[in-house]
């Protein structure tokens, strides 16, 4: 495998770190509204795509550990966002699901993602390209 230069994987790190500190922010006028934090919303966002989900498939699908994500549902089941109950087949396993005022909020989280491709001023194409490209740096075939 080619090393990269130290200055050129330094220069791509501070380019990932700034453009996902200005995801962040893009979102946030956005987002504010609804009484979510960015993360909040990913989480609200994988659960409109399919809940309930227990905490470790959404861990999973979020890529987060469940010492990370435990805190947030309990943040998110407190503010009326969501649901967590016992899986009757599992005690062990506990679901998440969306509560109905979260629901009533599904066109509203989904017309998002629109206006952050506005906000980038990226073309569909362009976008689909980066988000494919920053998909493979995220989750590598193999460690290095």
């Amino acid at each position: 495998m080619t090393k990269i230069p130290r200055s050129v994987a330094s220069e791509l790190s501070f380019a990932l770190h700034a453009a996902a500190n200005r995801m962040v922010r893009l979102h946030k006028p956005f987002l504010e509204p609804l009484g979510l934090t960015f993360s909040q919303y990913l989480v609200t966002l994988e659960l409109l795509n399919g809940a309930p989900l227990s905490v470790g498939e959404l861990c999973t699908r979020l890529d987060m550990e469940t010492g990370t994500l435990t805190p947030l549902l309990k943040r998110l089941q407190a503010a009326g966002v969501l649901t967590r109950t016992r899986d009757p087949s599992d005690e062990r396993r506990v679901l998440i699901d969306l509560s109905m005022h979260s629901r009533g909020m599904e066109e509203e989280l989904r017309g998002i993602p629109d206006k952050i491709r506005v906000a980038c001023q990226l073309t569909a194409d362009e976008l689909e390209t980066l988000r494919l490209t920053l998909d493979g740096l995220g989750r590598p075939l193999a460690d290095s």
